[in-house]
Order: C-alpha cells, then sequence, then structure tokens
C-alpha cells in the first residue's frame, strides 16, 4: 500500500528531528525540508542532512534564502547572541533570536512542495511548552495558517487537497519530546540546537537554545550526548 506523502521541516535540533521520525513511524512518506536562510548557526544545515540520511527519508531539500538582507534578529543580522539567561527571562518576551515571519516563510515554501507532491500533511516541530517566546510557535497562529492554506492552493479550491498542519510536540516538554525520540531510536548525538556554536559545531552551553535544550535533557534523565564548550554542561 503506498504511504501518504508528508512534507516535515527539519532544522537539524531536537525537535525537528523527532518530529520527522514521528511522521515516518506513523507512516508516512517523509520529504525533508532545510532552509539556508543565512543563519549564523548554519552547522544545522549539516546536521539535518545527517539527520535524514540516518532515518532513510524520501527525500530531502536544502532551499537557500537569504534572510540576513533583511536582519532584524540575533541569527541573521549583527546582533549579538544573548547568554547565561534564567529561565524567567527566557521566558518572558519575545527574544532577539526571533527571525522575522521565519515559520510563515518555511510553511509558505512547505505548501507549495505539498501541493506539487499532491501531499495533505506538513509536519513542523514547534511547541508551546518549552520555547523562546516565539509567536509563530504558538498553537492559534498554527491554526491560523492552515485556515489560510486551505484557502490559497489550486488543489485546495478544486477539492483535491486538505491540507493539515501537524504539530506532534505542541504540547510536549523538552524532557518528553527527548523521551520520544529515545522511544523511536533517535540519535540525538547527530543534531545541534545552539544559535552560536564554534567553527568546529561545539555548542556554546549558554545561549538560550543550548539551556533549553540541557534543562531537557537533564529532566529526562539523560545524558546530551553532544559537545559543548564545557564538557560537564551534557550531564544530567
Amino acid at each position: 500500500m503506498t504511504r501518504p506523502k508528508a512534507v516535515v521541516l527539519l532544522s537539524g535540533g531536537v525537535d525537528s528531528t523527532t518530529t520527522a521520525a514521528i511522521a515516518r513511524f506513523e507512516g508516512f512518506d517523509v520529504h525533508a525540508l532545510t532552509f539556508d536562510y543565512g543563519q549564523r548557526h548554519r552547522i544545522e544545515i549539516d546536521r539535518a542532512q545527517v539527520v535524514a540520511r540516518t532515518l532513510a527519508l524520501s527525500e530531502h531539500v536544502i532551499l537557500n534564502i537569504d534572510l540576513r538582507r533583511f536582519g532584524g534578529s540575533a541569527l541573521t543580522g549583527d546582533i549579538e547572541v544573548p547568554k547565561h539567561r534564567t529561565a524567567d527571562e527566557i521566558r518572558t518576551g519575545i527574544p532577539v533570536t526571533y527571525v522575522p515571519a521565519r515559520n510563515t516563510v518555511f510553511l509558505s515554501f512547505a505548501l507549495a512542495w505539498a501541493e506539487v507532491l499532491d501531499a495533505s500533511d506538513i509536519f513542523i516541530g514547534v511547541s508551546a511548552i518549552d520555547y523562546s517566546g516565539y509567536p509563530d510557535c504558538r498553537p492559534e497562529y498554527i491554526a491560523a495558517y492552515e485556515r489560510m492554506a486551505n484557502l490559497a492552493t489550486k488543489a485546495g479550491v478544486e477539492g483535491r487537497q486538505r491540507l493539515e498542519i501537524h504539530t506532534p510536540l505542541s504540547q510536549l516538554s523538552k524532557a518528553q519530546i527527548i523521551r520520544r525520540g529515545i522511544e523511536l531510536g533517535v540519535d540525538y548525538g547527530l543534531t545541534s540546537s545552539c544559535y552560536d556554536p564554534t567553527s568546529s559545531g561545539e555548542a556554546c552551553g549558554r545561549c538560550d537554545s543550548c539551556l533549553i535544550r540541557l534543562k531537557g535533557f537533564a529532566e529526562a534523565g539523560i545524558a546530551d550526548p553532544i559537545v559543548y564548550r564545557t564538557a560537564a554542561a551534557a550531564r544530567p
């Protein structure tokens, strides 16, 4: 029996890698989409390639768009990445690592590819629990985008496609996400989450993304297998 096709946004981090593993486990023919958008942490592109090969995904496309032309974020402009923030600080407000409209841009490309593939399913690894306050990770945003998407395509207008945007991690903490990935055999040593890694790919252990990741592994009772500048940071 032919498996239904799905487009999965894959960045090479914990969340998107777990999402891809879930989509595959649920029986989808996974077509992964990664963006080279001028991000500071370009190591994630290499990690996404390794993850896609390891999970034996059907197809992996890396799309080049240059969001550095707009800037406005510590990930795409000359703005310092925040370090050593407390949990309360991370939960408060929208940080400078927010990339303007990033998920809207990414989902629009995923929508276009899904229509070409005749796929009715898109997966994105957003979470509303342990996240950095990005507005385009909220459930209400995803629901609104899904409504718009079903008005926006030829396939939708002709009734050939009813698009669903899957967010399997939305109500999971980082520790729960990690435990689910371990159940599915995910090797988190292949992933990268750091916003400001070294040139060799070592994680800083101090940015918001590293701190959220480390907290998740600690709460899951699992040692984080990636390399940090301070080796002790990976211990649960």
